[in-house]
């Protein structure tokens, strides 16, 4: 018997018998690294986007389905008030009544427009409807205020912007159409 292990002993010394090389790698290599690429930079920014609260960007057409005209490239500043009432007149916010005056008709509104903005404004024009009125009245007196005012919105109503709102008959409203 202890020749049998003196021989096995003589063959492992002798190198036939041996543990084969195994490394054990927990990560890639260099080169594995470089292939993959490294996407530190873009996980970070996506886990910030997902958290950040910010509007969500709209193309023109989006904004178009949404019933909302594009601003004009203008500064907002410089609109007169005809410019505004000719916006709003398009949106359907307020409308040409049928006595002359601008009413707000903000249920039939199209798209965003500040309501009390819109009052304001409604305010200003009716007021300078009025003095002109009186004013046409001082002028022809042979003539009364209300038929002046029909008169007056008779040719009014043809230079109002196409796709305005318009009061035909009392209660029905419509677009103009050009």
């Amino acid at each position: 018997m202890i020749r049998v292990l003196l021989l096995f002993a003589a063959l492992l010394t002798a190198g036939c018998i041996g543990a084969p090389d195994i490394v054990m790698v927990d990560r890639a290599t260099a080169l594995e690294q470089q292939a993959g690429g490294s996407f530190n930079d873009l996980e970070r920014k996506l886990s910030r986007t997902s958290i950040e609260a910010r509007p969500v960007p709209l193309t023109p057409k989006q904004f178009e389905a949404l019933g909302i005209k594009p601003l004009p490239l203008q500064n907002t500043t410089e609109l007169t008030d005809a410019d505004r009432v000719d916006a709003l007149l398009m949106q359907h916010c307020i409308g040409e009544g049928h006595d002359g005056l601008l009413v707000e008709t903000h249920a039939a509104c199209v798209g965003v427009a500040d309501r009390a903005e819109a009052r304001d404004l409604i305010g200003r024009v009716n007021q300078a409807r009025r003095q002109l009125w009186r004013w046409m009245h001082e002028q022809r007196r042979s003539a009364s205020v209300d038929e002046l005012r029909r008169t007056w919105r008779e040719v009014h109503v043809r230079s109002v912007v196409c796709g305005g709102w318009i009061e035909r008959e009392p209660g029905k409203w419509e677009s103009k159409t050009c």
